[in-house]
């Protein structure tokens, strides 16, 4: 494992059947992606971008019909049982059984791994203290905060040491004070542990703190991938965003928005026109004139350097933040 990638897959392709006289839908064209021992890879990606089968085929729930793909270094058509020996999976919706303790779960998910019962014991005694649960261990679980439940869920998902942890959105719907819980033991399984995790996200400022690597996925292909610093220093000058008023004309900002001498790549995702320029600052006053003076009423304004929305805005078309925005 230290030699060879812990996650590596080339060439990923499925297709589903479209069904009533609908064509076949392509979920992977082609996808490749590489992971290292002990770290952390992002994928991110709008919704029907290729991630969930891309993690479906990784953990052996599903097959590619073309490509090949790697876990730990097994291969997932030939060698699955191998495979889901050595892998972990958190899964969006929580596995934990509310009417069970904290402990009970844990002892249940490791039996079910193989472990012994006097292994199962000790292994969910030494999680619960790692993620700070041996307080609540004899609680039922339906009695637990939502964050304690998540921690939980990863701990569950680690009982059997896996050496590669699937994490799908596990931070989704947490407060910030337990989503930066969980993010610091994603950090220290990754650190101490070296267990590679392969990370699904909506939060960008997620995939910015724990991911060695980004991967963005687009119509079922690789759009960009690197460090989250590369990808940022990619884009070269600042990001301007405009809050545009209710009844806008999207059309007519864009077309006012060109105008202005030094602007790029500019876009309206819902009521917020973004553009790129080298001098952010300069620009901001005459893209709202010409804003206004097309009769597009402006809310708000900002100029920022360039983060990892700016990336994805770039490479899908769509802002990450505003999706997550409209979702909430």
């Amino acid at each position: 494992m230290q030699n060879s990638p812990a996650l590596d897959a080339h060439g990923l392709v499925k297709t589903y059947p479209g069904g009533r006289g609908r064509p076949p839908v392509t979920a992977l064209a082609g996808l490749s992606l590489t992971a290292r021992t002990g770290s952390v890879l992002a994928l991110l990606g709008p919704n029907g971008a290729g991630k969930s089968t891309t993690v479906k085929i990784l953990s052996t729930l599903s097959r590619a019909d073309a490509g090949t793909a790697t876990v730990a270094g097994h291969d997932v058509a030939h060698r699955p049982d191998q495979v889901r020996r050595a892998i972990g999976l958190v899964a969006q919706r929580s596995v934990v059984d509310p009417m069970d303790t904290g402990t009970e779960n844990l002892v249940l998910a490791g039996r079910l791994h193989g472990l012994s019962a006097g292994e199962a014991r000790t292994r969910a005694a030494e999680l619960l203290d790692v993620f700070g649960l041996a307080d609540a261990a004899h609680r039922r679980a339906g009695t637990w905060s939502g964050g304690m439940v998540r921690k939980l869920d990863v701990a569950v998902g680690l009982v059997h040491r896996p050496q590669v942890l699937f994490l799908d959105e596990p931070t989704t719907g947490l407060d910030p004070e337990a989503r930066a819980e969980l993010w610091a033991q994603i950090e220290r399984l990754v650190r101490l542990e070296q267990v590679t995790v392969l990370l699904t996200t909506h939060y960008l400022d997620e995939a910015d703190r724990l991911a060695d690597q980004v991967v963005i996925v687009d119509h079922g292909r690789v759009v960009a991938e690197g460090t989250p610093d590369e990808l940022k220093s990619a884009l070269a000058g600042d990001g301007l965003a405009v809050e545009l008023g209710l009844g806008h004309d999207a059309g007519r900002a864009v077309d006012a928005a060109r105008r202005v001498a030094g602007l790029a790549d500019v876009t309206v995702d819902g009521a917020t026109l973004r553009a790129r320029a080298a001098r952010g600052a300069a620009l901001l006053p005459p893209l709202i004139a010409a804003l206004e003076e097309a009769g597009v009423r402006v809310e708000a304004a900002s100029v920022a350097r360039p983060g990892l929305d700016d990336v994805y805005l770039r490479h899908t078309g769509r802002s990450m933040a505003a999706m997550a925005e409209r979702a909430a």
